[in-house]
Parts: structure tokens; C-alpha cells; sequence
């Protein structure tokens, strides 16, 4: 069973930044890809970026400009550095890998508040 564990979600002021970390149990390096996505209340989860084996990235249109992710495969890491917060980025972020089968993190909340 493979385990995806977040880390580095808190309370951020609007125009801050955050750096959200996910440690897998699992060489990720044999990953095919891995990412981030978010969920708020009441509403379906959403990819916020990912990452491939090769290092390929997509972001979702949100957060472009704003966000970056990255893999450390030596740890068997990847980070989403989050820059310019805004209200609407306070969400639920969740942790995603995809070997054979797809993997989810528990989950680190990330708030935005004044």
C-alpha cells in the first residue's frame, strides 16, 4: 500500500506564500505522474498541477504565474511552492501519484484569510 503524506498547509494572508510538501512511500521515480489537486466545501476535487516522470508540467489556468511544482526523486518528494495567495485558493490540497493505480494523500488544508 502506498502512502502519499502532505505537509505545510496553514493560514497564509492574501498575497502570501506557502510551500506544500508530499512524502511518498514509494520511489516516485517510477511514477508515470504526480500532483496536486484541491477541494472546497461543497465542491468537486480540481487539479491544481502536475508533474510527470520526466519532469513535464501542467498547471491548471489558476494558478499559473503563481504556483510551481517540483519533484525531488532522491527523496521521494514533490513540493507545490504557492506564491500571490489569493481568497479563492483556500481549499483542501490534496497529494496525487499515479503508478498502475492512482494514489491520494489525506490531505493539508490551505487557508487564505485576512
Amino acid at each position: 500500500q502506498v502512502q502519499l503524506v502532505e505537509s505545510g498547509g496553514g493560514l497564509v494572508q492574501p498575497g502570501g506564500s506557502l510551500r506544500l510538501s508530499c512524502a511518498a512511500s514509494r520511489s516516485i521515480g517510477s511514477s508515470t505522474a504526480m500532483g496536486w489537486f484541491r477541494q472546497g466545501s461543497g465542491s468537486s476535487r480540481e487539479l491544481v498541477a502536475l508533474i510527470t516522470s520526466s519532469g513535464a508540467t501542467n498547471y491548471a489556468d489558476f494558478v499559473k504565474g503563481r504556483f510551481t511544482i517540483s519533484r525531488d526523486d532522491a527523496k521521494n518528494m514533490i513540493y507545490l511552492q504557492m506564491n500571490k495567495l489569493e481568497f479563492d485558493d483556500t481549499r483542501v490540497y490534496y497529494c496525487y501519484a499515479l503508478w498502475t493505480q492512482p494514489y491520494w494523500g489525506q490531505g493539508t488544508q490551505v487557508t487564505v484569510s485576512s
